[in-house]
């Protein structure tokens, strides 16, 4: 007989896996966003910073699922790989990729930050601390990409227009 305790497990190991698929997806997109942009030297450089955050979060997913008896799902992990090459392959023909990839970079760090905060609360409520605080971890660097996105926004689109304006390459 499954008992409420179990239930609420199987939802936490769920989620646990579509988080690893969402770092996975973050990981394709920003390694993706981050091969264009020779012009933007201080983006390039937080996604590169971002990139290895992303990896280490993926790592710390994993380790979560293994210890409580799960694994990540190969199918969740491919598909959100090739929504992210989709997504890449669909900005490099848009001219104003750069602003458009770091709006969707914005509210695809707000979608983490709302798994993230769901999931410390699933660990806490089943009882896996360990757990609670790792997300919580991974969450604080969530919150601080988003910050800095919403920090650097305004001069990232001035940059862009002037770059545009000037008729130097703006797009990467």
């Amino acid at each position: 007989m499954t008992t409420n305790e179990d239930r609420a497990k199987e939802h936490l190991l769920d989620w646990l896996r579509d988080a690893h698929a969402m770092e996975e997806q973050a990981e394709t997109m920003l390694k993706g966003m981050a091969g264009r942009l020779e012009h933007y030297p201080v983006l390039r450089q937080r996604i590169e910073q971002h990139i290895v955050e992303t990896q280490g979060q993926a790592r710390q997913v994993a380790s979560c699922l293994e210890r409580i008896g799960g694994s990540n799902s190969a199918l969740k992990d491919t598909g959100g790989k090739m929504m992210a090459a989709a997504q890449n392959f669909s900005g490099m023909f848009a001219s104003d990729e750069v602003v458009k990839g770091a709006l969707f970079s914005y509210a695809f760090e707000h979608m983490e930050i709302a798994s993230y905060r769901s999931l410390v609360a699933a660990a806490r409520l089943v009882g896996d601390q360990a757990t609670a605080d790792i997300c919580a971890g991974i969450l604080a660097e969530e919150e601080a990409m988003a910050k800095w996105l919403e920090e650097h926004m305004d001069q990232l689109t001035a940059e862009f227009l002037q770059r545009s304006r000037q008729g130097e390459p703006a797009k990467r």
